[in-house]
């Protein structure tokens, strides 16, 4: 490999995209915004069973790698929106099939959780 390479550092495509979503409910988060921007008050409801710590930092670590957008609107109380970048929204449509995917076959992976849990 090429010295600048951008792929250095990652086993593959897959690799790069998990990267930025690795940690249980970043895929969530993105699928929530990817219908238009949302509130925290907003996103703690939609992302259930999330506590406010892993929620805030997934959304920091988010917004750190230009995935999110964050827009604080200076005013009192405090009024901010998260938002999908180009990057999130084209990462957060790679998602969809997956979400699909799920659905389709929930009963199926309920079983196969279900007897693994026995």
């Amino acid at each position: 490999m090429a010295e600048n390479d951008p792929s250095i550092g990652f086993t593959c495509g897959l690799d790069t995209s998990l990267r930025l979503i690795s940690g249980k409910w970043k895929p969530i988060i993105l699928y929530f915004l990817l219908v238009g921007p949302k509130r925290y008050g907003e996103l703690k409801r939609a992302v259930r069973d999330v506590s406010d710590k892993v929620l805030i930092q997934h959304l920091k670590e988010l917004e750190a790698d230009g995935v999110i957008l964050r827009m604080d609107y200076k005013e009192v109380p405090p009024r901010v929106d998260y938002s999908l970048s180009p990057l999130g929204v084209s990462l957060a449509q790679a998602l969809v099939p997956l979400c699909n995917w799920g659905s389709e076959n929930v009963a199926a992976v309920v079983s196969v959780v279900n007897a693994r849990d026995r």
